[in-house]
Protein backbone atom coordinates (compact mmCIF):
# COMPACT_ATOMS: atom_id res chain seq x y z
CA UNK A 1 0.00 0.00 0.00
CA UNK A 2 2.96 2.19 0.04
CA UNK A 3 2.95 5.09 -2.92
CA UNK A 4 0.70 7.93 -3.82
CA UNK A 5 -1.73 5.25 -5.45
CA UNK A 6 -3.26 3.01 -3.20
CA UNK A 7 -3.29 -0.75 -4.27
CA UNK A 8 -4.96 -2.67 -1.55
CA UNK A 9 -8.17 -0.49 -2.45
CA UNK A 10 -8.54 -2.31 -5.65
CA UNK A 11 -8.23 -5.84 -4.88
CA UNK A 12 -11.18 -8.06 -5.12
CA UNK A 13 -11.69 -11.44 -2.87
CA UNK A 14 -10.59 -14.82 -4.59
CA UNK A 15 -13.36 -15.71 -7.15
CA UNK A 16 -14.75 -12.38 -7.78
CA UNK A 17 -14.09 -11.19 -11.36
CA UNK A 18 -13.16 -7.62 -12.31
CA UNK A 19 -15.61 -5.83 -14.10
CA UNK A 20 -14.73 -6.03 -18.03
CA UNK A 21 -14.57 -2.85 -19.89
CA UNK A 22 -13.79 -2.18 -23.54
CA UNK A 23 -10.72 -0.68 -24.67
CA UNK A 24 -10.66 2.54 -27.07
CA UNK A 25 -10.81 1.38 -30.56
CA UNK A 26 -7.93 0.86 -32.41
CA UNK A 27 -5.34 1.24 -29.86
CA UNK A 28 -2.83 -1.63 -30.32
CA UNK A 29 -0.25 -0.04 -27.83
CA UNK A 30 -2.38 0.35 -25.12
CA UNK A 31 -2.93 -2.07 -22.06
CA UNK A 32 -6.33 -1.86 -20.12
CA UNK A 33 -6.37 -1.62 -16.93
CA UNK A 34 -8.68 -3.53 -14.61
CA UNK A 35 -8.81 -3.88 -10.65
CA UNK A 36 -6.84 -7.24 -10.92
CA UNK A 37 -4.11 -6.20 -12.71
CA UNK A 38 -3.59 -2.45 -11.39
CA UNK A 39 -0.96 -3.49 -9.32
CA UNK A 40 1.22 -5.25 -11.70
CA UNK A 41 0.52 -3.25 -15.22
CA UNK A 42 1.07 0.08 -13.95
CA UNK A 43 2.73 0.41 -10.05
CA UNK A 44 4.89 -2.52 -10.87
CA UNK A 45 5.77 -1.83 -14.32
CA UNK A 46 6.07 2.17 -13.69
CA UNK A 47 9.37 0.98 -12.13
CA UNK A 48 10.44 -0.14 -15.32
CA UNK A 49 9.33 2.24 -17.55
CA UNK A 50 6.82 5.53 -17.58
CA UNK A 51 3.41 4.77 -17.49
CA UNK A 52 0.90 7.05 -19.08
CA UNK A 53 -2.61 5.93 -17.64
CA UNK A 54 -5.36 7.21 -19.56
CA UNK A 55 -8.95 7.81 -17.94
CA UNK A 56 -11.59 7.47 -20.58
CA UNK A 57 -14.96 6.70 -20.72
CA UNK A 58 -16.46 5.26 -24.29
CA UNK A 59 -19.38 7.77 -24.00
CA UNK A 60 -16.50 10.78 -24.80
CA UNK A 61 -15.14 11.36 -28.10
CA UNK A 62 -12.59 13.27 -26.88
CA UNK A 63 -11.39 10.15 -24.72
CA UNK A 64 -10.79 7.86 -27.56
CA UNK A 65 -9.33 10.59 -29.85
CA UNK A 66 -6.43 11.38 -27.00
CA UNK A 67 -6.03 7.86 -26.54
CA UNK A 68 -5.81 7.17 -29.99
CA UNK A 69 -3.12 9.97 -29.99
CA UNK A 70 -1.21 8.62 -27.55
CA UNK A 71 -1.24 5.24 -28.66
CA UNK A 72 0.22 6.20 -31.80
CA UNK A 73 3.11 7.54 -29.55
CA UNK A 74 3.64 4.56 -27.50
CA UNK A 75 4.09 2.83 -31.13
CA UNK A 76 6.62 5.11 -32.13
CA UNK A 77 8.73 4.62 -29.02
CA UNK A 78 8.59 1.35 -29.36
CA UNK A 79 8.54 0.19 -25.21
CA UNK A 80 10.04 3.42 -23.80
CA UNK A 81 6.80 3.98 -21.89
CA UNK A 82 3.65 2.38 -21.19
CA UNK A 83 -0.02 3.61 -22.46
CA UNK A 84 -2.56 2.07 -20.14
CA UNK A 85 -6.67 2.81 -20.31
CA UNK A 86 -9.00 2.84 -17.34
CA UNK A 87 -12.54 2.78 -18.59
CA UNK A 88 -14.20 5.25 -16.01
CA UNK A 89 -17.71 3.51 -16.89
CA UNK A 90 -16.72 -0.33 -15.88
CA UNK A 91 -14.10 0.61 -13.51
CA UNK A 92 -14.60 3.53 -11.32
CA UNK A 93 -12.98 2.47 -8.05
CA UNK A 94 -9.19 2.43 -10.27
CA UNK A 95 -10.41 5.80 -11.49
CA UNK A 96 -11.46 6.88 -7.79
CA UNK A 97 -7.78 5.74 -7.08
CA UNK A 98 -6.82 8.53 -9.47
CA UNK A 99 -8.98 11.35 -8.38
CA UNK A 100 -10.22 11.85 -11.65
CA UNK A 101 -12.60 14.80 -11.59
CA UNK A 102 -12.99 15.06 -14.90
CA UNK A 103 -13.00 12.50 -18.58
CA UNK A 104 -10.60 12.20 -20.16
CA UNK A 105 -7.49 12.56 -17.79
CA UNK A 106 -4.12 11.65 -17.87
CA UNK A 107 -1.42 10.40 -14.87
CA UNK A 108 1.98 10.00 -15.84
CA UNK A 109 3.97 7.16 -13.08
CA UNK A 110 7.15 6.58 -12.33
CA UNK A 111 8.63 4.27 -9.80
CA UNK A 112 4.55 4.14 -8.05
CA UNK A 113 4.19 7.45 -8.38
CA UNK A 114 2.09 10.06 -10.36
CA UNK A 115 4.88 12.22 -11.96
CA UNK A 116 2.61 14.59 -13.63
CA UNK A 117 -1.28 14.92 -14.72
CA UNK A 118 -3.77 16.98 -16.85
CA UNK A 119 -7.31 16.97 -17.58
CA UNK A 120 -8.98 17.49 -21.38
CA UNK A 121 -7.71 16.70 -25.12
CA UNK A 122 -4.33 18.53 -26.02
CA UNK A 123 -3.43 19.07 -29.47
CA UNK A 124 -0.64 16.38 -30.71
CA UNK A 125 1.75 18.62 -30.87
CA UNK A 126 1.66 19.24 -26.93
CA UNK A 127 1.05 15.84 -26.47
CA UNK A 128 3.90 14.60 -28.27
CA UNK A 129 5.74 17.43 -26.05
CA UNK A 130 4.39 16.29 -22.50
CA UNK A 131 5.88 13.15 -23.63
CA UNK A 132 9.59 13.62 -24.20
CA UNK A 133 9.59 15.49 -21.82
CA UNK A 134 8.13 12.35 -19.32
CA UNK A 135 11.04 10.41 -21.12
CA UNK A 136 14.05 13.02 -20.79
CA UNK A 137 12.85 13.29 -16.88
CA UNK A 138 13.00 9.62 -15.93
CA UNK A 139 16.15 9.02 -18.07
CA UNK A 140 18.05 6.41 -16.71
CA UNK A 141 16.26 6.14 -13.48
CA UNK A 142 14.02 3.17 -14.04
CA UNK A 143 15.06 -0.02 -14.44
CA UNK A 144 13.60 -0.72 -17.89
CA UNK A 145 16.41 2.22 -18.80
CA UNK A 146 19.41 0.35 -17.97
CA UNK A 147 21.60 -2.32 -19.73
CA UNK A 148 22.20 -4.77 -17.06
CA UNK A 149 20.60 -8.29 -17.27
CA UNK A 150 16.54 -8.71 -16.25
CA UNK A 151 16.13 -9.85 -12.85
CA UNK A 152 15.73 -13.59 -12.42
CA UNK A 153 12.55 -13.98 -10.59
CA UNK A 154 12.26 -17.38 -8.68
CA UNK A 155 9.16 -19.56 -9.67
CA UNK A 156 7.78 -19.62 -6.47
CA UNK A 157 8.07 -15.99 -5.85
CA UNK A 158 6.50 -15.31 -9.40
CA UNK A 159 3.84 -17.35 -8.30
CA UNK A 160 3.14 -16.30 -5.33
CA UNK A 161 2.57 -12.69 -7.26
CA UNK A 162 0.25 -13.95 -9.90
CA UNK A 163 -2.10 -15.17 -7.25
CA UNK A 164 -2.00 -12.29 -5.43
CA UNK A 165 -2.26 -10.13 -8.68
CA UNK A 166 -5.55 -12.01 -9.71
CA UNK A 167 -6.87 -11.93 -6.28
CA UNK A 168 -6.59 -15.48 -5.04
CA UNK A 169 -5.87 -14.54 -1.34
CA UNK A 170 -5.69 -17.95 -0.19
CA UNK A 171 -3.20 -19.65 -3.05
CA UNK A 172 -1.26 -16.56 -2.65
CA UNK A 173 -0.83 -17.04 0.92
CA UNK A 174 0.30 -20.27 1.27
CA UNK A 175 2.73 -20.20 -1.87
CA UNK A 176 4.16 -16.74 0.54
CA UNK A 177 4.11 -18.97 3.78
CA UNK A 178 5.82 -21.35 1.82
CA UNK A 179 8.34 -18.89 0.73
CA UNK A 180 8.68 -17.33 4.31
CA UNK A 181 9.31 -20.86 5.67
CA UNK A 182 12.57 -21.66 3.22
CA UNK A 183 13.62 -17.59 3.83
CA UNK A 184 12.11 -16.43 6.93
CA UNK A 185 13.88 -12.71 6.29
CA UNK A 186 12.02 -13.18 3.38
CA UNK A 187 10.69 -8.66 2.96
CA UNK A 188 8.55 -9.41 0.18
CA UNK A 189 6.44 -12.59 1.40
CA UNK A 190 6.30 -11.09 5.16
CA UNK A 191 4.79 -7.87 3.45
CA UNK A 192 2.87 -9.45 1.35
CA UNK A 193 1.50 -11.64 4.05
CA UNK A 194 0.50 -8.62 6.18
CA UNK A 195 -1.20 -7.12 3.26
CA UNK A 196 -3.22 -10.56 2.16
CA UNK A 197 -4.49 -10.43 6.01
CA UNK A 198 -5.45 -7.06 5.49
CA UNK A 199 -7.40 -8.02 2.12
CA UNK A 200 -9.35 -11.00 3.36
CA UNK A 201 -10.34 -9.32 6.32
CA UNK A 202 -11.00 -6.11 4.82
CA UNK A 203 -13.07 -7.06 1.80
CA UNK A 204 -15.66 -9.24 3.43
CA UNK A 205 -16.65 -6.07 5.83
CA UNK A 206 -19.73 -4.68 5.89
CA UNK A 207 -20.16 -1.72 3.74
CA UNK A 208 -22.27 0.22 5.89
CA UNK A 209 -19.55 -0.56 8.82
CA UNK A 210 -18.52 2.95 9.38
CA UNK A 211 -22.07 3.94 10.05
CA UNK A 212 -22.39 1.50 12.48
CA UNK A 213 -19.08 2.45 14.26
CA UNK A 214 -20.39 5.98 14.47
CA UNK A 215 -23.60 4.76 16.27
CA UNK A 216 -21.49 2.58 18.90
CA UNK A 217 -18.30 4.72 19.11
CA UNK A 218 -17.11 2.15 22.08
CA UNK A 219 -17.50 -0.86 20.08
CA UNK A 220 -14.09 -2.21 19.89
CA UNK A 221 -15.10 -4.73 16.95
CA UNK A 222 -17.24 -2.23 15.18
CA UNK A 223 -14.13 0.44 15.23
CA UNK A 224 -12.07 -2.44 13.95
CA UNK A 225 -14.57 -3.28 10.76
CA UNK A 226 -14.81 0.87 10.22
CA UNK A 227 -10.75 1.36 9.81
CA UNK A 228 -10.60 -1.57 7.71
CA UNK A 229 -13.48 0.12 5.46
CA UNK A 230 -11.77 3.31 5.97
CA UNK A 231 -8.71 2.32 4.27
CA UNK A 232 -10.02 0.58 1.86
CA UNK A 233 -12.37 3.93 0.72
CA UNK A 234 -8.28 5.25 1.17
CA UNK A 235 -9.60 7.79 4.41
CA UNK A 236 -6.37 6.58 5.91
CA UNK A 237 -5.87 9.39 8.05
CA UNK A 238 -9.69 9.00 9.19
CA UNK A 239 -9.04 5.42 9.97
CA UNK A 240 -6.35 5.95 12.06
CA UNK A 241 -7.60 8.83 13.96
CA UNK A 242 -10.92 6.70 14.62
CA UNK A 243 -8.72 3.65 16.20
CA UNK A 244 -6.38 6.54 18.08
CA UNK A 245 -9.29 7.87 19.63
CA UNK A 246 -10.68 4.56 20.90
CA UNK A 247 -7.31 4.09 22.80
CA UNK A 248 -7.49 7.39 24.82
CA UNK A 249 -11.03 5.65 25.89
CA UNK A 250 -10.42 1.71 26.59
CA UNK A 251 -7.80 0.47 29.11
CA UNK A 252 -6.54 -2.96 29.90
CA UNK A 253 -6.76 -5.66 27.53
CA UNK A 254 -8.99 -3.97 24.82
CA UNK A 255 -6.53 -0.53 24.83
CA UNK A 256 -3.66 -3.25 24.22
CA UNK A 257 -5.87 -5.06 21.46
CA UNK A 258 -6.38 -1.74 19.99
CA UNK A 259 -3.18 -0.64 19.65
CA UNK A 260 -1.86 -3.32 18.51
CA UNK A 261 -4.30 -3.29 15.54
CA UNK A 262 -2.95 -0.14 14.96
CA UNK A 263 0.35 -1.10 14.62
CA UNK A 264 -0.55 -4.09 12.14
CA UNK A 265 -2.12 -0.76 10.13
CA UNK A 266 0.80 1.02 10.11
CA UNK A 267 2.91 -1.68 8.71
CA UNK A 268 0.51 -2.09 5.96
CA UNK A 269 2.05 1.36 4.25
CA UNK A 270 5.84 2.41 3.99
CA UNK A 271 7.11 3.92 7.12
CA UNK A 272 7.77 7.63 5.86
CA UNK A 273 4.19 7.65 4.59
CA UNK A 274 2.73 11.35 6.01
CA UNK A 275 -0.43 9.37 7.77
CA UNK A 276 1.89 6.90 9.50
CA UNK A 277 4.43 9.52 10.74
CA UNK A 278 1.55 11.42 12.00
CA UNK A 279 -0.53 7.82 13.65
CA UNK A 280 2.32 6.58 15.36
CA UNK A 281 2.63 10.18 17.19
CA UNK A 282 -1.11 10.74 18.04
CA UNK A 283 -0.39 7.10 19.48
CA UNK A 284 2.35 7.62 21.22
CA UNK A 285 0.29 10.98 22.71
CA UNK A 286 -2.56 8.91 23.75
CA UNK A 287 -0.63 6.22 25.11
CA UNK A 288 1.72 8.22 27.03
Amino acid sequence: MAGAVDLSALKRPAGESAAAGGAPPNIPNAVEITEANFEAEVLIRSGEVPVVVVVWSPRSDASVQLAETLGAFAGQDAGKWVLATVDADTTPRVAQAFGVQAIPTVVALAAGQPLSNFQGMQPPEQLRKWVDSLLEATAGKLSGGSSEEPEQVDPALAAARTHLESGDFEAAKSAYEAILAADPGHAEAKGAIRQITFLSRATAQNPDAVAAADADPDNVEAAFAAADVQLLSQDVAGAFERLISLVKRTAGDERAAVRARLVELFELFDAADPDVIAGRRNLANALF
